[in-house]
């Protein structure tokens, strides 16, 4: 594949091309699933090629091809001058790339328990742990959806300045949508998924058999304690969940430099964020937002772009001030900066864009008691069943599904669906005080035309909000 890579680059060269990558990918790994007790089917997961983009005149070109021959790949390579060529003539601008220091590297996540070397049986049992601890734990449930997934991630990018660069990351799953239906009621905990980048062990560390039926007691406890939420303005803790996609949706997104720069207008939406913000105040003092593909094991991992550009955290809010946005070659050139290692593509037929990884809300100085102690009325809001958010990012809401009173400083009885809407700088300058524990939860960000799922982590502290405006259903 090395030298198929190499051949790519040189073809596209000798075409015609300014620049030129290409980037092979290759996905193998297995799916399991179990629907009330019974097994749904066994996946399994081969998927390999390879992907060209080019620039000629200051147009791009991306073509690819799963037949891995000389001349397949050939054949990618001409279509993507073709498309780079047709591309350059309607353009107000060339497109141009900013300067970077490419490396020669490869690195691989290391996995104490090859999934690989475990057997189908034994995955099963995964997933009937899930099952048998559930229906153990004394709620009616009368809808278990369980998903078991594995899969190992090898790429190789090259291009014509340079990067060599060769990963392996094994990454593994589990996923439940568990419904709780007591006294004619319903309520579910909707698609929650453990995940993580490495081996087996790490999903038996983290035990999702726990976290299931900690959510099946919440959702029973809701059913039958659980009342209407205050309505008015409150003091809001959220959790590190609900700190996590409120981060995700409400910073990372706005934050994407394409989207910034219009790319995402048609397929995504806006940003309210313009490009002289950087430096502006969005928060209170005691919010910083970190975006950090390099966290060790994370569902986000990765150690370089898939531009060859190698990966750092990115502060995209210190201490309430919008320091950085996420690029990738092209939009860091129009800043007139580096690439922060931004661009990411779900797979070899799919171009690399400006993609989020694992974001989170930093940790402050507080414990949860701290956070609690002197809220006379207000809700502490653990997990959320819908969020919603309009496409330039700024109008937002949030409803809960495991939630509480807090009334004098302690956590009282759930409440049902309470319903947090407000702007994005009024969130974020409502935080009075951030706890000291980080905690990060998966899932698959959608973004791009075709559309490209990518594994993320979002998460972070948990976090105190002022006077926000509390809504019932």
């Amino acid at each position: 594949m090395h030298e198929l890579v190499e051949f790519a680059v040189e073809k596209a060269l000798e075409l015609g091309a300014s620049y030129a990558e290409a980037r092979f990918e290759e996905k193998n790994g297995t799916s399991l699933a179990m629907k009330n007790g019974n097994p749904e089917g066994l996946e399994v997961i081969s998927d390999r090629g390879i992907g060209v983009r080019i620039l000629v005149d200051g147009g791009m070109g991306f073509a690819s091809t799963n037949v891995l021959t000389k001349e397949s790949v050939a054949e990618a390579v001409k279509k993507a001058v073709k498309l780079a060529k047709a591309a350059s003539k309607v353009r107000n601008e060339p497109i141009r790339f900013s300067d970077e220091d490419f490396h020669e590297v490869y690195y691989e996540v290391k996995m104490r328990k090859d999934f690989r070397d475990v057997s189908v049986e034994e995955k099963l049992e995964l997933l009937k742990k899930v099952e048998e601890d559930v229906l153990e734990a004394g709620a009616q449930i009368p809808m278990r959806f369980l998903r078991y997934s594995d899969q190992i991630w090898h790429k190789i990018f090259m291009n014509s300045e340079g990067a060599l660069v060769e990963s392996v990351i094994p990454r593994v799953s589990m996923m439940y949508n568990l419904v709780v239906f007591e006294n004619g009621q319903m309520e579910q905990a909707p698609f929650v998924q453990r995940a993580f980048s490495g081996g087996l062990e790490l999903i038996e560390k983290d035990e999702p058999w726990k976290w299931a039926v900690k959510d099946v007691l919440a959702l029973q406890r809701l059913i039958r304690e659980g009342r209407k939420p205050p309505e008015g303005k409150v003091d809001v803790v959220i959790s590190p969940e609900v700190a996590g996609i409120a981060v995700h949706e409400s910073v990372g997104h706005p934050y994407e430099a394409d989207r910034i720069f219009g790319r995402e207008a048609a397929q995504a939406g806006e940003s309210f964020v313009k490009p002289e913000m950087l430096g502006e105040r969005i928060g209170s003092e005691v919010v910083t937002v970190i975006e950090d593909p390099t966290i060790p094991n994370s569902w986000g991992f990765y150690l370089y772009d898939d531009e060859g550009v190698k990966a750092r955290p990115r502060y995209l809010i210190k201490d309430g001030i919008i320091t950085e946005f996420l690029t990738n070659r092209e939009y860091a050139a129009k800043l007139g900066q580096c690439s922060n290692a931004s661009a990411r593509a779900i797979n070899y037929n799919r171009e690399p864009i400006v993609r989020m990884a694992n974001t989170y809300l930093a940790p402050g100085d507080y414990s949860f008691d701290e956070l609690i102690e002197d809220i006379k009325l207000g809700i502490y809001m653990v997990s959320f069943n819908e969020w919603n958010i309009d496409d330039r990012r700024y109008q937002q809401r949030y409803i809960g599904r495991e939630a509480y009173l807090i009334e004098n400083g302690e956590i009282k009885h759930p409440v049902r669906r309470p319903i947090l809407e407000i702007t994005t700088k009024a969130l974020w300058r409502s935080v009075d005080a951030v706890g000291k524990e980080v905690e990060y939860f998966p899932g698959t960000c959608g973004k791009g035309e075709p559309g490209q799922g990518v594994p993320v982590w979002m998460g972070g502290a948990p976090a105190r909000l002022r006077g926000i405006p509390l809504r019932r259903p």
